[in-house]
């Protein structure tokens, strides 16, 4: 398989992915994280959606040297995307924790969550930026 045809596979389940988080985050946000059931699946789909980007990196800039790779990155988006993502990451860390130890919701998953939804605006920008992509039937999975 092609690099760019993996390129195009990871993009397409990021953008379900972030679909999946925004409606599940909302999905927490109005009923206050009460039920399990539900948090546990956004616990499952943010890990989901993390080793995503991860391979997304990965595709992009390799596993050498992809920090200094990223540096050189000029788009504000991009650079914004990283670093609510990195925010996100962290927060969810210890809000998971927190929620393990208590089962109930707390103002570190609150924080979490405005952190994160600021994350899923960026990212909607990152991929309006980049919407050839998504279009252009030259990188359509079935040609590549």
């Amino acid at each position: 398989m092609t690099k760019a045809k993996k390129l195009k596979i990871c993009d397409w389940l990021l953008l379900v992915a972030v679909v999946v988080m925004l409606v599940s985050s909302i999905q927490l946000e109005a009923t206050g994280s009460r039920a399990v059931l539900w948090v546990c699946l956004h616990i499952i789909v943010g890990c989901l959606f993390f080793a995503n980007i991860i391979w997304h990196l990965y595709l992009h800039f390799g596993w050498k040297s992809w920090l200094k790779k990223f540096r050189k990155q000029k788009s504000f988006i991009t650079r914004w995307l990283a670093v609510f993502g990195l925010l996100t990451l962290i927060s969810a860390i210890v809000a998971s924790a927190h929620w393990i130890g208590s089962w109930t919701h707390s103002s570190l998953g609150g924080v979490h969550g405005k952190i994160g939804f600021i994350f899923i605006a960026i990212a909607i920008g990152h991929t309006v930026k980049r919407i050839k992509f998504f279009k252009n039937k030259r990188n359509s999975i079935q040609n590549t």
